[in-house]
């Protein structure tokens, strides 16, 4: 296989690595980017909503709380999973997964990947527009989602370095933002009343596990591509915490926030259920105080809509590279994927239904069934089957170790999607299994335990790892090796 020797060191502000490995010379940072990145990522009004909904749907304040807790704790631990795999391959997320999928198989997920990056881009950027037009006061929403747009775009075209500088800021903002809101809901509302007022429900409660391990879960598909640059001798253990902490103690405060807005009498109406944004406006107290909550809600979405953006062209470029062999790509091409994704999602965004908060707690609890098994099948063949061990240059090669296509892969990611159908509970289909549970959903424990155990049953006595990590020039070592032992004398 042809050697690329990696490019030199960018002269520009733009980032210049796309899908290839990071050179250990380009390597920088340490784990306590991970923590602000995550935290400032979820300290974001999107999360706020996602918190809501348990209540809207339900369950009592003190229950929601409790199970929103468990269910980001369990769905942060698997996504912290991912992440620690970054400093040790130093590539995007999605190519790792050739390694299971094939290089032609990982396609699958990878569309589905896409898809979700679009529907969380589009319907983060409505309430980004709409802060975005609480501060310019246009009246025009579509100006607001424009204007968003466009910052998504300029920041996501930077890159890897500017990204993390974004989610520092949005800690530092969000921090004081919603401390603030907090501050202010205890002192004009009697917020202690409100938890305790229902008995425990299991349905809602497992609805309320449910929105906490989706929302972490389904940053499991690019959470890598944020640890990547770190030193190949940065510790798995301190990635890990780094990136489970940082992401739970943000989205757990964005989410209590949610859950007592929605339980209080003033969100009936024409209160937080109907405008999200103008709600937070006003219980800021109006004013320039009001402005400033607005300009937390556009940095806080601002974070989380460049990963969409950039995870979004990651995968793009890794499905078309599977079928054209390329590692590395011109920075025109980066610019124009980069465009394209958020452009896309500009226009579903401007024409998103009025029903939001369903829509989204639909599109979260569907998306949560698809990458769950992706999930289990990455983590058990990395860390179990695996060991840690990946032939690098052989995740370019349809010919090389991995293969087009794994049919075991692909068979137990199908069946575990189709396992987790008796569990749904969704608008158009209800299974039978969360009919007699009462409504709850615990499709997505069904997605992990079962794929995960079915992929581990048959391929851990048939792993087709190198006997250690192979980066580009040792495998050409190695094979040159292997030439010369096979060669005539």
């Amino acid at each position: 296989m042809e050697h690329l020797d990696p490019p030199a060191r960018p002269t520009t502000r733009l980032e210049t690595r796309t899908i290839e490995v990071v050179p250990d010379e380009e390597r920088h940072g340490t784990p306590r980017s991970q923590f602000t990145l995550w935290f400032g990522a979820n300290m974001q009004i999107t999360a706020i909503v996602n918190g809501s909904l348990a209540v809207v749907f339900g369950a009592d304040p003190l229950w929601a709380v409790i199970g929103l807790l468990a269910g980001n704790l369990l769905g942060g631990a698997v996504m912290a999973l991912h992440s620690a795999q970054g400093p040790r391959l130093g590539l995007p997320q999605m190519i790792s997964s050739r390694a299971q999928f094939g290089v032609l198989g990982a396609v699958l997920p990878l569309c589905l990947v896409i898809v979700m990056y679009l529907g969380f881009a589009a319907t983060g950027t409505v309430l980004a527009g709409q802060a975005v037009d609480g501060i310019l006061h246009t009246g025009t929403p579509w100006v607001g989602v424009v204007v968003f747009g466009v910052l998504t775009t300029v920041v996501a075209l930077l890159g890897y370095r500017h990204i993390h500088v974004l989610g520092r800021a949005a800690t530092v903002l969000g921090i004081i933002g919603f401390l603030y809101l907090a501050v202010r809901l205890i002192a004009t509302q009697d917020v202690a009343t409100l938890f305790g007022t229902k008995p425990f429900d299991g349905a809602t409660f497992l609805l309320a596990i449910s929105l906490g391990a989706g929302w972490q879960l389904t940053y499991g598909p690019y959470v890598a591509d944020y640890s990547r640059y770190l030193p190949r001798t940065t510790s798995a253990r301190t990635t890990f915490h780094c990136t489970l902490w940082g992401s739970v103690l943000g989205s757990q405060w964005s989410m209590t926030l949610g859950v007592v807005v929605a339980a209080l009498p003033a969100a009936t109406g024409q209160g937080f259920l109907d405008n999200q944004v103008g709600y937070l406006g006003d219980l800021s107290g109006g004013g320039v105080i009001a402005l400033l909550i607005y300009l937390v809600i556009v940095v806080g979405k601002l974070t989380v809509n460049c990963l969409n953006a950039y995870g979004g062209f990651m995968s793009a470029l890794t499905t078309v590279s599977a079928f054209t062999r390329e590692r590395q790509v011109s920075q025109r091409a980066r610019t124009s994927y980069i465009v394209a994704f958020i452009t896309v999602s500009l226009l579903v965004s401007l024409l998103a239904s009025d029903d939001f908060l369903t829509n989204f707690k639909n599109f979260v609890l569907t998306i949560l069934m698809v990458f769950t098994p992706w999930s289990a099948i990455n983590l058990v063949d990395y860390y179990l089957v695996s060991r840690e061990r990946v032939d690098i240059p052989a995740l370019y090669d349809p010919s090389g170790r991995y293969g087009r296509w794994n049919v075991i892969a692909l068979g137990c990611y199908l069946a575990g999607v189709a396992a987790q159908i008796p569990f749904l509970a969704q608008t158009l289909y209800t299974g039978p299994v969360t009919t007699a549970l009462g409504g709850a959903d615990i499709s997505w424990i069904i997605g992990l335990l079962f794929t995960g155990a079915a992929y581990y049953a048959l391929t851990r006595h048939r792993s087709n790892s190198p006997e250690h990590m192979l980066d580009a020039s040792e495998a050409i070592s190695d094979h040159q090796g292997e030439e010369k032992h096979t060669s005539p004398s």
